[in-house]
């Protein structure tokens, strides 16, 4: 998934970082996007993409408000 990013012009959204980690979830994903509606378009396309739907059997959301957080 790290690498993966929008294809379309106009839209800036794209996947920074990737780890497995343990507990109530198996993965965190990071995600940079420069509008609100690119974040729904990368949860949607994870969720709907047939190669990584068939791994993810949900999915949840947190949004960090923060733009300088060191990577």
């Amino acid at each position: 998934m790290k690498g993966l990013k929008s294809t379309i012009p106009d839209e800036n959204w794209k996947v920074t970082y990737v780890t497995p980690i343990y507990g109530g979830w198996d993965l965190v994903v990071e995600c940079t996007f420069t509008k609100l509606q690119e974040l729904d378009k990368i949860v949607t396309f994870i969720r709907v993409n047939e190669e990584l739907s068939s791994w993810i059997e949900e999915t949840t959301t947190l949004v960090s408000s923060k733009p300088d957080y060191p990577k």
